[in-house]
């Protein structure tokens, strides 16, 4: 991917990994959008970064996704690379007398949407690179984010398909692959000890500078190169008897 003079769709640009991919294009001379449901949020970002154009949206909305491709066709149709980033994550057991709901919007939110927002934006004739965020717990869960972790798992494995599916239409495929970092992701606080976000973010770009598409960190990198036993051995650490 070509990281300069692009102009590109962050879902959940406005916070976490998804302000610091918004930060980091505008610095390699991209024009950014970014999309999500709080307006608050999205004007701290543009008040920092005026040259950021911002789009509320709510990802869970079938017709709020739909309008959002329609929004962009009217009015940026030289899009060139959409991110898919939006996510949320429940921290829950399937005991929970609401798991079943959460579970329903997790799904929409990590699966439904992105998969939505693909189909609609590779019919932009200008658009020539999709970037999907996943997680390292593609390859081994974490119990307390049990939907999570299988939403993240179903998307890396689109991902790949993805990759072989858009090579006719030569649209490069990428995929960001974090482990945890120092993000509000499920709640605050629940992941202060983590890495920070810059790290993982200067690490991205120059995998993507030397043109690599499954792009890991950390941990991450570790899980994504794992054995069968590997993995099964570290879901086993992470949840003793």
């Amino acid at each position: 991917m070509k990281l300069n003079n692009n102009k590109i769709l962050i879902t959940g640009g406005a916070s976490g990994i998804g302000l610091g991919l918004t930060e980091r294009f505008i610095g390699e001379n991209n024009t950014v959008i970014i999309c999500g449901r709080r307006e608050s949020y999205l004007k701290q970002v543009a008040d920092k970064f005026p040259s950021v154009i911002t789009k509320v949206c709510d990802l869970s909305v079938e017709a709020e996704r739909i309008a959002l491709f329609d929004w962009v066709s009217a009015n940026h149709p030289d899009l060139n690379v959409l991110v898919n980033n939006a996510g949320i994550q429940q921290w829950m057991n399937i005991t929970d007398a609401d798991f079943y709901a959460r579970a329903t919007e997790e799904i929409t939110t990590n699966i439904v949407a992105p998969i939505h927002l693909t189909a609609l934006f590779i019919h932009l004739a200008s658009l020539h690179t999709v970037i999907n965020v996943t997680s390292g717990l593609s390859f081994s869960p974490f119990a307390k984010v049990p939907v999570y972790s299988a939403t993240k798992a179903f998307f890396h494995s689109f991902t790949l398909s993805l990759r072989y599916l858009l090579k006719e239409k030569n649209i490069e495929v990428i995929e960001l692959i974090p482990p945890a970092l120092n993000t509000d992701l499920g709640a605050k606080g629940l992941h202060d000890a983590a890495p920070p976000v810059s790290g993982f973010i200067e690490s991205v770009f120059e995998q993507m500078k030397a043109g690599e598409t499954e792009l890991t960190y950390g941990s991450s990198e570790t899980r994504a190169k794992a054995s069968a036993e590997e993995l099964k051995n570290a879901f086993n650490q992470m949840h003793p008897a």
